[in-house]
């Protein structure tokens, strides 16, 4: 008798869906199942858990072999008897603007900027004092049409609109310091149980190396720096051959205070690059401020 196709959970908003189905396609024959999550339904704890703990339930309980999840939804800790056995190439991790500027030396004065991500707010303010961020949450659809409405303009993932073939309404990327995007951002993260060999396997033949390794570093400095999603943490991994160039940002969420760090270190070791960036920005009072951050969002 043959197998069953592998069965892919997901959470079933458009962008979820967008990315599932990316994933299926790279496995070849796949069945992807949507999993209503506590996030979803607006309702659970404020952790980034709530986007991802249903789904981790269908797949410790047998329903799906694996869970595919934007790697930056994905805390810290993992449930024991599962892992992340990969991820498919990046799509951009960069953050985009969406507004009529060029640059965010050309955004106007007073610009009403939507965002509900704490890290996009403090590192906005850190930039341009004189902007005003404002709360814009929702899908991508509903982010994009209040754009003219709401506000003046809003900032989202490059990787979401690129993957909901939605590219065309970013007027510009932020460079990695000016907004240091969220650990994970433009990666899917596809996580397995640790005894099934015929889910890792699958995911290890689509998994893409530079993909992993920056991951891997990302991930490292969030656990060292214990920092959840009430917590303004930017960090960037990029791979050049066998170098790892590694930027962080902690800051509070009114962009009056902040840390940013960057090394260069052996791709080969990401977890120990993590460490050390963590180390340093710890010791440039990174974790106070994350901590104080973490205070004001109670």
């Amino acid at each position: 008798m043959s197998e069953h196709p592998i069965r892919l959970g997901t959470r079933g908003s458009a962008l979820a869906l967008a990315q599932a189905r990316s994933a299926a396609a790279a496995l070849g024959e796949a069945e992807i199942v949507e999993i209503a999550t506590s996030g979803d339904r607006g309702s659970g704890p404020g952790d980034k858990s709530r986007f991802t703990r249903e789904i981790e339930e269908a797949l410790l309980s047998g329903e799906i072999e694996i869970a595919v999840h934007s790697a930056k939804d994905v805390p810290s800790e993992l449930p024991d008897g599962l892992r992340i056995a990969g991820s498919p190439p990046r799509e951009s991790p960069a953050d985009c603007y969406v507004g009529s500027a060029a640059s965010a030396a050309e955004i106007a004065e007073g610009t009403r900027i939507g965002t509900s991500s704490l890290r996009r707010r403090a590192q906005l303010l850190a930039l341009r004092r004189d902007l005003q961020v404002e709360e814009l949450r929702g899908n991508v659809d509903t982010r994009l049409r209040k754009v003219g409405e709401q506000v003046d303009a809003a900032v989202l993932a490059s990787a979401g609109l690129r993957r909901l073939g939605r590219e065309d309404e970013a007027a510009f990327e932020f460079g990695p310091q000016e907004l240091t995007p969220a650990p994970g951002q433009g990666t899917l993260a596809l996580e397995v149980r640790d005894e099934d060999r015929r889910a890792a396997t699958a995911v290890e033949a689509i998994t893409d190396r530079r993909a992993g390794i920056e991951l891997a570093a990302e991930r490292a400095v969030v656990r060292a720096l214990e920092a959840s999603c009430h917590t303004p943490l930017g960090v960037l991994a990029r791979v050049e051959g066998a170098t790892l160039e590694l930027h962080g940002f902690a800051g509070l969420p009114d962009g009056g205070e902040w840390v940013r760090d960057s090394i260069s270190a052996e791709a080969a070791d990401p977890e120990g690059a993590g460490g050390r960036l963590a180390e340093r920005m710890r010791f440039a009072g990174a974790d106070e401020l994350l901590a104080r951050a973490q205070e004001l969002a109670r």
